[in-house]
């Protein structure tokens, strides 16, 4: 019985690693870092998650990287004379105590002509590297997948 079970528990361990998917440096917390399957015709490709900064002063991303890409952005939406248009930022504040949210239609990365257009497929992972003023550097896997996260959807 004993064997049986340890059996089982070991089977199930890759599943846990593969959906935990979360990270936690000093006072910051990276939720869910992920980004859609490429579509075949797309130059560039998003990223999404959370930061969440459990500190008493706040941080600042200043900028990202990934070996995907030679060009990665740090991007936002905004309503400019009636419509929606993006834009790259230099930097993205995180406030003390709050959230930021990385989210279709808010802030994104754009990964700009990816070298590698089969590590943005369903189910693959991709480095992405956050560089932050107080925290320094965290580097996420980027969980790549054929639909957004449910609370992705309703997050604009």
């Amino acid at each position: 019985m004993f064997k049986n079970a340890l059996l089982l528990a070991a089977l199930m361990l890759p599943a846990t690693f593969a959906n935990a998917h979360e990270y936690t440096v000093g006072e910051l917390h990276i939720a869910h870092p992920w980004s859609q399957e490429l579509p075949p015709n797309a130059p560039n490709v998003a990223a999404y998650f959370v930061v969440h900064n459990n500190g008493k002063t706040a941080d600042t991303l200043l900028s990202v990287n990934s070996p995907i890409s030679d060009d990665a952005q740090l991007h936002e939406h905004v309503h400019k004379d009636g419509l929606m248009k993006m834009q790259q930022v230099q930097s993205v504040d995180v406030p003390a105590g709050g959230d930021l949210k990385f989210a279709p239609g808010a802030y994104h990365v754009m990964l700009m002509q990816p070298k590698d257009r089969s590590l943005l497929a369903d189910g693959k992972r991709f480095p992405l590297t956050l560089h932050f003023k107080n925290a320094g550097d965290i580097t996420v896997e980027v969980a790549v997948q054929k639909q957004a996260p449910e609370e992705a959807a309703h997050s604009h």
